[in-house]
């Protein structure tokens, strides 16, 4: 964990001890200005925060105390515990539940669900989000509800800032009712993208809209080579042929079978037309746990970070299935925790807070 996460956990730490002071005794600041001029029906003066130079206003009322040092220490205790337990696995190789693996996963497309009435909604719904210079966006849109409707949708993409129209296609009713499909270019520049479905509902525009991203070729990914061990790690080398040379991240999800194992990241520079991302399974994901089989590298994702300041992320996508491949025998590996002297030091400096209260 970079140094700046230490300092935003003390930001929170002080952050909660000045809220807590806040609405303590020492604190007798007054809000005058949230007091309306005149009484309203439906919230009347009476319920809002009173006025302490009213009279029969009490001075002497009971007010809150200042945190106590045992409830600071056993917010500082806690923090350090769960420091010291995130710092057990290294930045490149994270443990999964089945939830976040499935959150993590790069290229999805969430439906927007508009309301529309008696129960009714439009929905529109992309097989993805980032969609790769050239490659055809299929759109898909459905309507529900007691209303009139047309008997076709238009579909419009436009640039999300200067909302110039960059194409534009009818959306035609499918054999399934209330469907309407049809497709639009992504050969624009790259960047950030409003799709903009139109509906005629009892006789009445009625628009949806939401966002996607093009993105450039950025390259292909070619395989992987043969896993090994080195040190405590399972090394997973990923080919990517990159278009252009750049600094380049990669994430993927381990799987054994249906099981997520770990979120695993490699960063490098790639010069040429060829290059190699070196992922890692640490030993403390990996050791003592019954594998079954061959083991999965899913849902890859590479990006292409900003050259300069101002500049985007690009982002690609690896194959739908993935990469299977026999791991070597992981006997050697080790569930021990990683081995990283700054956070160490870190977990040491918090606990020493911890412990002075």
């Amino acid at each position: 964990m970079p140094y700046k996460a230490l300092l935003a956990t003390a930001a929170l730490m002080a952050g909660v001890s000045g809220t807590t002071w806040f609405l303590s005794a020492d604190n007798k600041g007054q809000f005058d200005w949230f007091v309306p001029a005149g009484p309203s029906p439906q919230q009347p003066v009476s319920g809002m925060i009173s006025d302490p130079r009213a009279p029969g206003s009490n001075d002497d009322e009971e007010t809150p105390s200042e945190p106590s040092d045992d409830a600071l220490g056993f917010m500082l205790a806690s923090v350090a515990d769960e420091y010291q337990q995130s710092i057990r696995y290294p930045d490149y190789s994270v443990p999964l539940s089945a939830a976040q693996a499935q959150a993590y996963q790069g290229n999805l497309y969430h439906p927007v669900e508009l309301p529309l009435g008696d129960n009714g909604n439009f929905v529109v719904t992309l097989d993805k989000f980032r969609f790769t210079q050239g490659e055809p966006i299929l759109v898909v849109a459905s309507l529900s509800g007691r209303q009139v409707f047309g008997d076709s949708l238009s579909a419009t993409l436009e640039t999300a800032t200067e909302r110039d129209q960059t194409d534009s296609a009818q959306l035609d009713a499918t054999e399934d009712t209330g469907y309407y499909q049809g497709s639009l270019s992504s050969d624009h520049e790259p960047g950030e993208y409003r799709l903009i479905v139109e509906a005629r509902v009892d006789g009445q525009p009625v628009r949806h809209v939401s966002s996607l991203s093009i993105e450039p070729d950025l390259g292909d990914f070619s395989g992987i080579d043969s896993p090994y061990l080195s040190g405590n790690d399972l090394v997973i080398p990923v080919k990517f042929d990159p278009e252009n040379a750049g600094y380049y991240a990669l994430t993927a999800q381990l799987y054994n079978g249906q099981q997520a194992i770990a979120q695993l990241s490699a960063e490098a520079s790639l010069s040429g037309s060829s290059g190699t991302l070196q992922l890692r399974a640490h030993g403390s994901v990996l050791a003592n746990r019954n594998i079954e089989g061959q083991l999965q590298l899913r849902h890859l994702q590479i990006r292409q970070m900003p050259a300069g300041p101002g500049d985007r992320t690009y982002y690609a996508f690896g194959p739908e299935e993935g990469y299977e491949f026999s791991p070597p025998s992981l006997d050697r590996l080790r569930d021990e925790p990683a081995v990283n002297p700054e956070s160490e030091q870190r977990a040491v400096l918090l606990r020493r807070l911890a412990d002075k209260f």
